[in-house]
């Protein structure tokens, strides 16, 4: 026993406390002033240390818009790439690398508009990435057209007489496309959206956050309905799992069901208990689909904005069943040649 004790201690790999402060680079942000993207970005670096992750591991790919200049402004790998390509250039990278932590910026323009085929595939095939996706209904970059979420009537450089498109609702298309997980947040509440992007990096498949975005140039105050403090708790429903839908200044509001219609009620009467409420489950996939279309107009009765995470449920990630493919042919047959692969098992021979 002595002879152990006396024996010097193995010197231990120490491993180095990142701040926020390494996950900044060395040069200049450049966003107009008051744009909703520096708080996504502050809030991202705050959380970065807290993942127990080398710098190196972490990955940004973008496409193309203010949004997509987040790559920059992180202190970590990260490719600037084309407009509306960010989602399939991450899958490719996920599936030869999986053991990467993809993050995927983009704006409602970059992934809703050009790069629509390749985001609802990445939802449906489930790669193991995060997605933020940072909405203020309109182009930034492109100096202020409508965009495929811009509210009929909008009035933009490309629009002059109003917009007549019916703008996408990012909930119901990730839902549709099988998103297993669907998430909303706003610049405006830090706080939220920390724990927010916390939920989703857990998440193990492709984790979908729309972000609500100021732009204070182009479309200035769309969402502070939700955000200032005289209208919040009556415009905004905060989703905590496993808890009644209540909101409004004195909480003395909330969501119940008519059949399959959400109805608003008041706590206040008598004839109305908190347990005659909707409880907020994300598993449920009718539920989460049922929340996505508060967003829209539902027989003149204004609902109010849900934030939080909608739907959330653990399903095979492409990369790992991808990869498993791969280790079961090889084992069953060898690693087969390309020329073998590509002419496959239906082959004639021309005489």
């Amino acid at each position: 026993m002595s002879e152990i004790i006396d024996q010097p201690l193995i010197d231990l790999p120490i491993v180095e406390k990142l701040t926020y402060k390494d996950f900044a680079p060395d040069q200049d942000v450049k966003w107009c002033p008051g744009c909703g993207d520096y708080s996504i970005l502050k809030q991202v670096q705050g959380l970065f240390p807290e993942l127990g992750k080398k710098k190196e591991e972490f990955v940004f790919i973008s496409g193309i818009g203010c949004s997509s200049r987040f790559p920059y402004y992180m202190d970590t790998y990260g490719m600037h790439s084309i407009h509306g390509r960010a989602t399939a250039i991450a899958a490719g990278l996920k599936a030869s690398r999986p053991e990467l932590d993809v993050w995927i910026v983009t704006g409602d323009g970059d992934a809703m508009s050009i790069g629509g085929n390749h985001l609802i595939h990445m939802l449906r095939k489930n790669f193991d990435v995060n997605l933020l996706m940072f909405n203020n209904e309109i182009y930034g970059l492109t100096k202020g057209q409508y965009s495929p979420t811009s509210k009929v009537g909008l009035v933009t450089k490309s629009t002059p007489f109003g917009s007549i498109d019916q703008p996408f609702n990012p909930a119901e298309l990730a839902l549709g496309a099988k998103s297993t997980f669907f998430a909303r947040t706003l610049d405006r509440d830090p706080k939220h959206m920390q724990g927010v992007l916390k939920k989703a990096h857990a998440h193990k498949g492709t984790s979908f956050v729309e972000i609500y975005q100021n732009c204070p140039v182009f479309n200035d105050g769309v969402f502070f309905i939700y955000s200032d403090k005289g209208t919040k708790k009556e415009e905004s429903l905060i989703l905590e799992e496993g808890k009644p839908l209540v909101f409004g200044e004195n909480n003395d509001k909330g969501i119940k069901f008519d059949g399959f219609r959400p109805v608003i009620v008041d706590l206040n009467d008598s004839n109305v208990s908190v347990n005659d409420l909707w409880i907020h489950d994300d598993k449920d996939r009718i539920k989460a689909t049922i929340l996505a279309s508060f967003a829209n107009e539902n027989d003149g009765v204004q609902l109010p904005r849900p934030f939080g995470v909608f739907y959330s449920i653990e399903k095979p990630v492409y990369e790992d069943t991808m990869l498993q493919q791969i280790e079961d042919v090889t084992k069953k047959k060898g690693k087969p040649s390309l020329d073998e692969i590509l002419s496959g098992d239906k082959t004639w021979v021309i005489a």
